[in-house]
């Protein structure tokens, strides 16, 4: 049976970097495979966009479960910084800063922290403790990522900030970018970090804490390592050794030879003060926990274990996920964190259904290349990079896509996307699903009406990677 669409407007409208979007969302009629059941909405995030889908009301749903907060970003920021883990206020500390410029470490764009709501006024505080504008540095934590443009910058921090203060991407590869610092890390490699941030009188890290599928937690020290360190550390921090580790996974810390590094890192070089962001599943500001480090990060920390990484009670024959929206979802790359964040909750050779809007296309082209040269034969890629051979970059991300190949193959594991054509898509390991605007994801609908029919159990993630299922 043809599944007709209608495509239903809602007036909806979601700011982010204070830019509105309206919300376009599709509702699928229910179907003949669906008619006698009792059947829910469940709405997954894509690109800009919420894509409402029909599912049985017996799904397993992975929803983070996060209260709304009642207080604007900029007051949680004044209260947090007033009132911080450690008991030492932001005031007291900025007085006590060494000759310097103060550099606030900020994420990319691939993180959706909404800056232009809080950081106007922490500069504010900076400035009422008598510091100058000309001191005042934002340090953009790219790690391996490209530099921002002119106009995400201003999407980020609003044309006030970036027309008055002095905004620096870092660069990984840049040797007049870097400084060496004393000691190793936990791994005993050398370190290098940016030299703006290692020569400063006063050190403020920023970051958005949520589970991640490397180091277990993104946030707090993440910042330094892998935002601010030079390539060779990268490489490291990124490298088949680490990633090959069972406990280089979402939401493990203890053992985690990623979080081992970084950490080791972050204590070589630490920040004066900390602010870490907790975001709601409507990707507002939810908390703030600044302070100390490592205090402040971990209380950010169990409070978002608590909220979004539920544990598995019973295992999918089937995972449909966001890959968490934009801005995480704009290239394939990021949307890999998606599948991965399904593992725990589906049984081995089950099938991963995944969505990103992708409207960046596929990543850097060293991924992209990396990706259609092993096209179909991955196990040659583990093989490869197992060996020694040359580090690549972004190779990391076809490693951790290989753990999802390795538990669904590629025949279970789907990919819809209007962002990438389909000869491209067709060659990214994945069962290519292209979307044009005409079909509006209909046969998504339609492969979950068959797998109803095949009574298979189905898991759903809204949210993407933004929750994330556990082992019991």
């Amino acid at each position: 049976m043809q599944i007709e669409c209608i495509i239903v407007s809602l007036l909806k409208i979601c700011i982010f970097e204070s830019v509105s979007y309206c919300y376009s969302v599709s509702i699928f009629p229910q179907t003949e495979t669906l008619k006698n059941l009792k059947l829910m909405n469940i709405g997954l995030q894509y690109g800009l966009e919420e894509i409402i889908l029909k599912a049985p009301d017996d799904s397993i749903i992975y929803k983070s479960k996060y209260g709304c907060s009642i207080k604007p970003a900029d007051v949680l920021l004044e209260e947090s910084t007033a009132n911080s883990i450690d008991r030492i206020s932001f005031a007291d500390r900025i007085k006590g800063r060494k000759r310097g410029d103060v550099v606030i470490v900020v994420s990319d764009m691939t993180r959706p922290i909404p800056y232009r709501e809080f950081l106007p006024r922490f500069i504010s505080l900076l400035e009422l403790n008598g510091i100058e504008k000309k001191e005042i540095i934002l340090l953009v934590a790219t790690g391996m990522h490209r530099p921002s443009t002119t106009i995400e910058k201003i999407r980020m921090f609003g044309e006030y900030i970036v027309n008055n203060y002095r905004i620096i991407d870092h660069e990984c590869e840049n040797e007049k970018e870097l400084q060496k610092i004393e000691g190793r890390s936990w791994s005993g490699s050398k370190v290098r970090l940016n030299r703006h941030y290692v020569q400063a009188g006063f050190r403020v890290i920023t970051g958005l804490v949520e589970p991640h599928f490397m180091a277990g937690f993104s946030g707090g020290r993440k910042a330094i390592c892998p935002g601010l360190v030079s390539l060779d550390t990268l490489q490291k921090f990124h490298g088949f050794e680490f990633l090959s580790h069972p406990k280089a996974s979402n939401g493990i810390l203890e053992d985690n030879p990623c979080h081992l590094e970084n950490t080791s890192i972050a204590r070589m070089c630490p920040p004066d003060f900390a602010i870490n962001i907790v975001l709601d599943n409507h990707k507002k500001i939810n908390s703030i926990f600044s302070g100390e480090l490592f205090e402040s990060h971990h209380e950010a920390v169990e409070y978002v274990k608590n909220a979004c990484c539920p544990k598995v009670l019973k295992s999918a024959d089937m995972a449909v996920t966001s890959s968490g929206g934009y801005p995480l979802d704009a290239t394939f790359y990021q949307c890999v964190k998606g599948m991965v964040n399904c593992l725990p909750a589906i049984k081995d050779q089950g099938e991963i259904v995944a969505l990103g809007g992708c409207s960046e296309g596929i990543g850097s082209p060293e991924y992209s290349d990396l990706l259609k040269k092993y096209s179909g034969r991955y196990m040659q890629f583990v093989q490869d990079i197992s060996n020694s051979s040359p580090f690549i970059k972004d190779q990391w991300q076809v490693q951790m896509q290989i753990r999802v190949l390795q538990k669904t193959g590629i025949k279970n594991l789907h990919f819809y996307t209007s962002g990438i054509n389909l000869s491209d898509l067709s060659l990214l390991s994945v069962q290519p699903h292209y979307i044009s605007d005409e079909k509006n994801f209909e046969s998504l609908q339609a492969q979950i009406d068959l797998a109803v029919t095949n009574k298979k159990q189905i898991a759903f993630f809204p949210e993407g990677p933004y929750c994330s299922p556990v082992d019991t």
